[in-house]
């Protein structure tokens, strides 16, 4: 009889953070699938839990996937983990899932931390719909890029951020997105836990003035403002004052949309109905 894949979430800093289901599956399962062993024997030991561990990160998943379906297929319960969170948000796992179905192996969510919905959560920022994106892009133009083509849908977003880049990233939300209300949630669940808010050139300053920035940061970027007769009556005259500024017409748009909280289309809709 084929055994299972339970997919469990484990804590994102607060061991505390973790159910009571996750520690049975794990106390349960045949071999556990982790990230980075010495990291998960950490959580393991907390919870006196002592079973077989195997590594599982993005160097090995391709091969360890093949292994680890055989042995569900002998009739083993796999249970996987990411470093901290929910596993394949953002991390290794979607291989072994697909493989899994695939198979016709059962596969089981163990449901617990995700720092995307901890850090939006507590942010003040609407909760109704949001668009997570993983990691931004680590180059300044693909990262503005993307921000520029996101930046148009009417919803929260979120992206995940390393330490070292925060203040480029705050810079180019900065640049793209300037009125938009910015949350950076920092260290969520752990002692030094932090929620800065503001517009992202205030929180850019913020941060290029501290000594360091560490830890594991999600980045909330507030929905656009009401998008109301106002700004679209302001757009012409917007429009011809970037042209004026010596931008040329497809950055003046893109520059009027930004500033009035349109998007491309709808500047460019107005601008040839003004004529």
């Amino acid at each position: 009889m084929p055994g299972c894949l339970y997919i469990v979430a484990t804590p994102i800093g607060n061991l505390e953070d973790i159910s009571a289901r996750a520690l049975r599956t794990l106390r349960e399962a045949d071999r556990i699938a982790c990230e980075d062993t010495r990291h998960t024997r950490k959580l393991l030991d907390h919870y006196g839990i002592d079973r077989p561990l195997v590594s599982f990160h993005d160097h090995n998943e391709r091969d360890r996937t093949a292994e680890l379906i055989e042995r569900m297929q002998a009739g083993e319960q796999i249970a996987l983990v990411s470093d901290a969170g929910t596993p394949l948000i953002s991390d290794p796992g979607y291989r072994i899932v697909e493989a899994a179905t695939r198979q016709g192996i059962q596969v089981v969510t163990i449901p617990g931390p995700s720092a995307v919905i901890a850090a939006l959560a507590a942010s003040g920022l609407t909760t109704d719909s949001f668009y997570f994106g993983g990691f931004l892009p680590v180059k300044q133009g693909q990262r503005r890029r993307t921000l520029e083509t996101f930046g148009e849908l009417d919803c929260v977003l979120i992206w995940y951020e390393a330490p070292h880049r925060l203040v480029e990233a705050l810079e180019d939300v900065a640049f793209v997105l300037p009125e938009r209300e910015v949350v950076v949630a920092r260290e969520l669940t752990k002692m030094h836990e932090e929620f800065a808010r503001g517009t992202a050139s205030a929180l850019a300053a913020d941060f290029r003035g501290r000594p360091a920035v560490k830890g594991e940061i999600t980045l909330l970027i507030g929905k656009p403002a009401d998008r109301g007769v106002t700004e679209a009556e302001q757009a012409p005259a917007v429009f011809r004052r970037h042209l004026k500024m010596g931008l040329s017409r497809m950055d003046a748009m893109k520059a009027t949309a930004r500033e009035c909280g349109l998007s491309k289309r709808e500047v460019y809709k107005v601008i040839e109905e003004a004529g």
